[in-house]
């Protein structure tokens, strides 16, 4: 697998690519092999919760940290 810090932040996040975010994310649901170095880092990112998401494998620290950073940003109506 490639060697990409884990994404923990908001704008860390934004500067990712969509796209392939999603085709990661839909590979590692699905249960696919690890990327290897030719994915990109976003790629990675996806795969890795698609890999959480479908109770593949534990969270990790990172992915929970990012999802805080996410929830930090809800504006809940009054």
């Amino acid at each position: 697998m490639a060697e990409f810090s884990p994404v923990e932040t908001v704008e860390d996040f934004h500067t990712l690519d969509d796209g392939d975010i999603l085709e990661g994310y839909l590979d590692g649901f699905s249960g696919g092999l690890a990327p290897d170095s030719t994915r990109s880092r976003g790629y990675w990112h996806g795969w890795q919760n698609g890999m959480i998401e479908s109770n593949r494998v534990p969270r990790t620290a990172a992915y929970d940290t990012l999802a805080r950073a996410f929830q930090g940003l809800a504006v809940y109506p009054n």
